[in-house]
């Protein structure tokens, strides 16, 4: 399954994200836009963005923990420590079990390696984006059609401190990307999206506009 048959579900309680959402995914009829927590969408995978280690205790993490109880911090630890030696890079992504109806899965990708840490001037948001549909890529190359839908939040938008234009940006351009080229590894993926973005992440907010993707190898 490639986003092509996935259900792709943009929620978001900022108002301001949302907006954002709405400009960025206007040529983009198949991606659903919500004002609204994503504890209430349902969908066979919840994306949670989320720190190096795993750490669940603040934004998103922490609302999605408090939902489905503490023991999935220590599934998403152990896939971690399992995949990553303990710390996940950025532009990666686990997919566990979520022991729920809803979500089946949760899908913890990082936008930051450290707690609370501002990556408003980085390419993070699109890496972060870009891996969590290569982990259901993988899951369901593993179980075929074990995800059909999925519900994503503003990536960075709140403790990464990134504007929730360029989060939106940011995040077309890692779905996009994603969409639209083959990635054999997150390795690949890191290397693909840091060389096509090239210095985005050096340039000031009002010129950080969409980026249309290269011609590709369409999955």
């Amino acid at each position: 399954m490639t986003t092509d048959h996935l259900k792709v579900v943009l929620r978001d309680i900022n108002p301001k994200v949302v907006e954002a959402w709405l400009a960025a995914f206007a040529d983009t009829p198949d991606v659903e836009i919500h004002k609204g927590s994503i504890v209430d969408q349902q969908a066979d995978a919840w994306v949670s963005p989320t720190n190096a280690k795993g750490q669940m205790n603040g934004g998103v993490d922490a609302v999605v923990k408090r939902h489905l109880g503490a023991g999935i911090q220590l599934k998403v630890q152990r896939a971690i420590r399992d995949r990553f030696a303990g710390s996940m890079p950025v532009g990666s992504a686990v997919c566990v079990p979520s022991g729920a109806t809803n979500p089946k899965f949760l899908i913890s990708t990082p936008t930051m390696v450290q707690v609370a840490q501002d990556v408003s001037e980085t390419l993070n948001v699109a890496l972060a984006c870009a891996a969590a549909f290569q982990a259901i890529h993988v899951q369901n190359e593993k179980r075929p059609g074990s995800i059909r839908s999925v519900a994503l939040v503003g990536m960075g938008a709140a403790t990464g401190r990134v504007p929730p234009r360029v989060c939106a940006n940011l995040m077309w351009t890692g779905y996009t990307l994603f969409h639209d080229s083959y990635f054999r590894n997150y390795d690949d993926l890191r290397s693909t999206i840091r060389e096509q973005l090239g210095d985005i992440d050096s340039r000031p907010e009002e010129e950080r506009v969409r980026i249309t993707p290269p011609p590709g190898s369409r999955r």
